[in-house]
């Protein structure tokens, strides 16, 4: 206990073995120990007492587009990680396209990380990207820190990240199994995607029939079949129908490397209630039914889905026109992720103990950093501390996102973030942020 400088208390804290009261003793950033309740206070140490609020090993979200440098009018990394600092969330991996240039080769990398350094509120990894043309700079990046790679298997919306056909994806993944990388798919299959219903439209049905779960599920399918094949490690990202879970789960019993995500939008709304012309609901995959949204979170119980991720991918509003077939897909929740999931799961039975699971440990389990992702000793001094029982409406000038248009606007949401602490400083006292304190991270630190 030599050097403690900080104890944070709480009559509910949340480790690895459940919720008890707790002392958090803090050393250099670092969890020293997780001491029981009445511990005294080593000398030199400040005590945080936040009563009965609940304390939260940080939050990671490893889907994330900030867009940033390049479209830095969508979002950018100064925004972004406020966002996250303010909805709880102490770790974000940025997604590779959007940004000029894209995450594809270690230069590109480099860009990235130099626009970041300075801005980042919360620690800041980095996916690499998969292209037709870019095999070879796919064990360089690896060996620069990317915590994995993502692939189209259809067209991205951007024209500098291309997807992969079959063969692409093949030589692509053998290349990534070779140094036990993980490759992060955007599983639709083109054909089915171009087989189906495609008009300009304002009804929100139109847009969902363009997009069929059987796009989905042959893709996750087909990439389920590589990876057996290749021995590789894959991630399903954003899954939307849930007409795949057996076929996941199936894979998972075989010993198949795969692993799968799903979204706060998929989670807590439905098709039924999107208006027509509402495009801040648009998103690839889309939000389906409600009977497909009860599936889902029964492949969260049953362990089939593994962490649950925003896909922040926000744009400037004159992107988000009416007309469903030309908006931008992208659906902004990186601050309200945390409120959205708890409200539903505490509605359907479940605790924040699950919550953490999917979307503190998981997702850092997903991104190989071993230093982030639960309360006990060893691991960096990242916490959420929340209100599990109060409310609020969804105010979107409120939000810290660059861009406050969100498809959760005056729902009223359980789960009041108090306070946001990094590596043992607070970084968000009820909405009032500090100045960047955040690092860029490689996988496993």
């Amino acid at each position: 206990m030599v050097d403690v400088n900080l104890v944070l208390r709480s009559t509910r804290v949340i480790t690895p073995e459940g919720t008890r009261p707790a002392a958090i003793a803090v050393s250099g950033g670092t969890i020293a120990a997780v001491l029981p309740y009445e511990a005294e206070v080593p000398a030199g140490a400040r005590l945080e007492d936040v009563g009965d609020d609940v304390v939260l090993p940080g939050l990671v979200d490893s889907h994330v587009h900030v867009n940033d440098p390049g479209r830095t009018e969508w979002e950018g990394f100064w925004t972004a990680t406020r966002a996250a600092a303010a909805g709880g969330i102490t770790t974000i991996v940025d997604m590779p396209l959007n940004s000029l240039p894209p995450t594809t080769t270690v230069e590109n990398l480099r860009v990235k990380q130099d626009v970041a350094r300075t801005k980042a509120h919360v620690d800041v990894g980095f996916w690499g990207g998969a292209l037709p043309d870019n095999v070879k700079d796919l064990r360089p990046l690896h060996d620069a820190g990317v915590h994995g790679f993502k692939c189209f298997l259809s067209p991205s919306g951007v024209e500098e990240f291309p997807e992969l056909d079959q063969e692409q994806l093949a030589r692509s993944l053998a290349e990534i199994a070779g140094f036990d990388g993980l490759m992060i798919v955007h599983a639709e299959d083109p054909h089915h995607l171009a087989a189906a219903p495609q008009k300009s439209s304002e009804q929100y049905a139109d847009f969902l029939a363009s997009r069929p779960r059987d796009a989905e599920n042959t893709a996750i399918a087909n990439l389920v079949d590589q990876a057996r094949r290749l021995s590789a490690r894959v991630h399903v990202l954003h899954l939307s129908s849930s007409d795949a879970l057996p076929l996941i789960a199936a894979a998972k019993a075989d010993g198949v490397k795969v692993t799968v995500e799903s979204c706060p939008h998929f989670l807590t709304l439905t098709a039924e209630e999107i208006p027509d012309g509402a495009t801040e609901f648009k998103c690839c995959p889309p939000i389906r039914e409600a009977v497909n949204q009860d599936a889902l979170w029964q492949g969260l119980a049953d362990g089939v889905i593994d962490c649950i991720v925003s896909d922040h991918s926000p744009s400037t509003a004159d992107l988000k026109t009416p007309d469903f077939s030309s908006a931008w897909g992208g659906i902004s929740s990186l601050q309200l992720g945390l409120p959205a999931i708890w409200t539903e799961a505490r509605r359907r039975g479940h605790s924040l103990e699950d919550v953490v699971r999917w979307m503190s440990a998981g997702p850092a389990r997903l991104a190989g950093l071993d230093r982030k992702g639960a309360i006990e000793a060893g691991r960096d001094a990242d916490f959420a501390v929340v209100d599990p029982d109060a409310t609020f409406t969804v105010d979107p000038v409120e939000l810290q996102h660059r861009n406050r248009i969100t498809a959760y606007a005056g729902k009223t949401l359980h789960g009041v973030v108090t306070s946001t602490w990094l590596r043992g400083e607070k970084i968000n006292d009820r909405g009032t942020l500090a100045e960047p304190s955040g690092r860029l991270l490689e996988r496993n630190n």
